[in-house]
């Protein structure tokens, strides 16, 4: 699997961002896709993911300001992100978990995911 990440930008704070991952090669294994950040001096950490059935999971800090979503036909999944603030500036890595027991208990987490893309920086200035 792999998985190919855009979207990323300087942008003001409180404004928006859009987030696409794209995900190509042997897709069927996969059950859930996320989104992890990682800032400077700073531990890699969960912001959102989405399973195939649809359950989503965000970090609390983004909870109402960002929104995951996906479209099934594209293999794509977006991160639509609302009023950033300064503490949202980091490297966004997208992520993808393969169907096993194992990965739906660790979602938030990254032992969850098999298949990592390549970040996209998202600066948010004030």
């Amino acid at each position: 699997v792999q998985l190919q990440a855009s979207g990323g930008g300087l942008v003001q704070a409180g404004g928006s961002l859009r987030l696409s991952c794209a995900a190509s090669g042997r897709t069927v294994s996969i059950y859930h896709m996320g989104w992890f950040r990682q800032a400077p001096g700073k531990e890699r950490e969960f912001v959102a993911a989405i399973n195939w059935s649809g359950s989503t999971y965000y970090r609390g800090s983004v909870e109402g300001r960002f929104t995951i979503s996906r479209d099934g036909t594209k293999n794509t999944v977006y991160l639509q992100m609302s009023s950033l603030k300064l503490e949202d500036t980091a490297v966004y890595h997208c992520a993808a978990g393969d169907d096993t027991e194992d990965n739906a208990r660790w979602v938030r987490y990254r032992r969850g995911y098999n298949h990592w893309g390549q970040g996209t920086q998202v600066t948010v200035s004030s």
